[in-house]
């Protein structure tokens, strides 16, 4: 087994939550993609809001889906 070093900052360590100073690389992989989905959730919040999606009901959703779709199957 090998093993890789990475430094953090005290405060990434803190904001990670970690509890000791040794993660196997699948636990550290984990930590990080939860961290980039949480981070990408919420720049879409952000950007939905921005433009007035955010408020669109389930029936605007389907309708704007299925318009999507229509359009697409008639260019090919």
């Amino acid at each position: 087994m090998k093993t890789l070093n990475i430094s953090i900052s005290e405060l990434e360590y803190n904001k990670f939550g970690i509890k000791n100073d040794s993660l196997s690389f699948s636990d550290f992989v984990d930590m990080v993609s939860k961290e980039l989905a949480r981070q990408t959730l919420d720049k879409c919040v952000e950007l939905s809001e921005r433009f007035g999606l955010a408020d669109l009901t389930m029936d605007e959703i389907s309708k704007e889906v299925k318009a999507v779709r229509k359009n697409a199957k008639s260019r090919r």
